[in-house]
């Protein structure tokens, strides 16, 4: 059960009984003096009416509060996520920490390129019911020294118990279930979504789908175990940065992310937004033609706004980019 239905009052009678004790409290600090229980019983409507005079006082508080935070104007906002600066506000603490003792050059969810057989297993493993933080790590262990389980030739040279031994080292949970899915997404791969044990840019999909991602959804969903919408979601998210189908594609969760930072609701708003600011956005960091650049963009801010939605981090992030300067 959702926390706020728990923590929803049982009942009216309790909701009376609490608004009557707070308003004998008002009435007692408005000089009233001591009354018999009688009295305070009588005087409860009166008391009501000064408790609802009261509520307008409320709300300034909460607005005073709301306007102490920085509120950046939409360009800033996207800038900063762009920029290495917001980085650490989209990784778990544990992955901070692991980049910090391992050096950049570690392999991790939130920073680094990886091949469509890769995104793929990070789909399959981020869509299990685990944290951010335990599904980053696992993505850490597997893409790195000592395992590199990176290509579905890895994989079935490594099998069930190595995958096991990886999932062991990075302490995550449903070990056993993940292990077999992503032993069995190799199979897959080698038998219907890619050409050879080493080949990792399922063109195979792409060829056969017609690059319609409608038809590729299905074939994943068909082949791969355990790649279900959350896990297609996921993938759809992140291959747009190199498959064209998809764009411009946001899933809800992202979406909620987004929103919370004051951008826009839908995957064609953001688009849109993008476009039309294109010549004031930081991309030089990123690679390909205008296109490529456009697509790739457009999935770090999705990335950058679902990853700090995740952490915790809205507030924060608002913050730091109100307080950059806007690119001229």
């Amino acid at each position: 059960m959702p926390l706020n239905e728990a923590a929803t009052p049982p009942g009216e009678s309790k909701k009376e009984e609490s608004n009557n004790k707070k308003a004998d409290v008002l009435e007692e600090s408005t000089n009233v003096g001591s009354k018999s229980k009688s009295r305070n019983s009588s005087t409860v409507p009166s008391k009501r009416k000064g408790k609802t005079n009261d509520a307008p006082a409320k709300a300034p508080r909460r607005s005073a509060r709301g306007a102490t935070q920085a509120q950046p104007d939409r360009l800033k906002l996207i800038n900063y996520l762009l920029s290495p600066d917001s980085l650490d506000s989209c990784r778990s603490k544990d992955e901070v920490e692991d980049v910090k003792n391992r050096g950049s050059d570690l392999r991790t969810y939130s920073s680094s390129t990886f091949s469509p057989f890769e995104e793929l297993m990070c789909a399959v493993i981020l869509s299990r019911p685990i944290s951010h933080a335990l599904g980053l790590r696992s993505i850490r262990t597997l893409f790195n020294e000592p395992h590199n389980f990176t290509t579905p030739k890895k994989i079935r040279e490594g099998g069930f118990e190595c995958m096991i031994k990886a999932l062991n080292e990075a302490r995550t949970q449903h070990r056993q279930k993940t292990a077999e899915e992503l032993v069995l997404l190799a199979d897959a791969v080698v038998e219907h979504l890619g050409d050879s044990d080493e080949d990792v840019s399922l063109d195979r999909v792409r060829r056969e789908c017609g690059h319609d991602w409608e038809k590729e959804k299905e074939m994943l969903k068909k082949h791969v175990k355990g790649l279900g919408k959350t896990g297609l979601d996921i993938f759809g998210r992140r291959i747009q940065a190199q498959w064209q189908a998809p764009y411009p594609f946001a899933d809800q969760r992202t979406l909620s992310g987004l929103q919370k930072l004051g951008l826009p609701g839908t995957a064609v708003e953001l688009k849109k937004l993008l476009d039309d600011h294109w010549t004031k956005l930081n991309v030089e960091g990123f690679e390909g033609n205008e296109d490529d650049k456009k697509r790739r963009v457009f999935v770090q801010v999705l990335e950058r706004a679902v990853g700090v939605d995740l952490e915790g981090n809205a507030d924060s992030v608002r913050a730091e980019a109100a307080s950059g300067t806007e690119r001229d």
